[in-house]
């Protein structure tokens, strides 16, 4: 049984599920045919497992592990506080990744009792929900009256693309940082998965001693997943490179929350809460 320690892989799990993988290719051009390395991302079932009860298993990059555990719980409302989590310890099986973790008796309970409204129930094709409404996760309000500046959201778009390191190597993958109000990228969690990206990085600010003020920027869309994510973790703004979808920005508009999109190089579009951004 190995464990994680600050958000970092030991090398014997390194060396048993890497990041990245060589593979060799042969790449065409016109006549010419050149066989080559290439590296490639690798994505992992990774089950999350609450004091012995398996409860969900993703696709994701194996790195961080210990960070996605933690905002997979806080983002998926399964804990309310970062101090419910009392562990997490990693096996690695020949299939995929476990990732143990030990939660404050009455969240498992309450884990538990939502589970139990779950059995039997079929054909709702709908990430394993009961209803539509059980579906549809409310964000809490924000309170927070922090200004942001447009010279922050410049100066971390114009650093993000260079703190992609997995995504240099391979091509495949998505990212989120967590951003000062200077524009300074802070922490920076990468993923094949949009949504593990963010759940990697809302982990990370948890485990902040003293969390500073400021905002996210997402490499991805901005869905309503990732609108909902961000405000659950208490963040207020989420800068996204793509575009959004309309239940997004309804959602943020409902919450507070600044929600900016197709922010790329000097320009972006504001879609709810501009009074926040000067």
């Amino acid at each position: 049984m190995q464990r994680l320690v600050d958000g970092v892989i030991n090398d014997e799990i390194f060396l048993s599920i890497p990041p990245i993988t060589n593979f060799e290719v042969v790449k065409v051009n016109g006549d010419d045919h050149l066989v080559l390395q290439d590296q490639l991302a690798e994505e992992t079932p990774v089950a999350l497992i609450y004091n012995g009860i398996s409860h969900a298993v993703m696709l994701a990059s194996p790195q961080d592990l210990e960070d996605f555990a933690l905002g997979f719980s806080l983002s998926e409302g399964i804990l309310m506080d970062k101090s419910e989590l009392y562990g997490v310890d990693v096996q690695v099986q020949s299939n995929g990744i476990e990732l143990h973790c030990e939660i404050a008796s009455q969240r498992m309970v309450e884990l538990k009792n939502h589970r139990r409204m779950l059995v039997g129930k079929t054909g709702c094709g709908l990430c394993g929900t009961e209803s539509l409404a059980q579906a549809m996760h409310k964000p809490p309000k924000l309170k927070s009256k922090v200004l942001f500046k447009q010279t922050a959201v410049l100066a971390a778009l114009k650093a993000m693309p260079l703190a992609q390191k997995l995504q240099h190597k391979t091509g495949a993958t998505h990212a989120c940082a967590w951003v000062g109000l200077d524009g300074n990228l802070v922490i920076v969690r990468e993923d094949v998965g949009r949504h593990n990206a963010l759940d990697k990085l809302i982990g990370a600010i948890g485990k902040l001693e003293a969390r500073c003020d400021g905002f996210i920027i997402t490499s991805s869309r901005a869905s309503y997943e990732m609108v909902q994510k961000t405000a659950t973790a208490d963040v207020s703004m989420l800068v996204a490179i793509s575009a959004p979808t309309a239940l997004a920005v309804r959602t943020a508009k409902q919450c507070g929350l600044t929600l900016l999109g197709f922010a790329r190089n000097n320009s972006y579009v504001i879609y709810s809460h501009p009074e926040h951004l000067n």
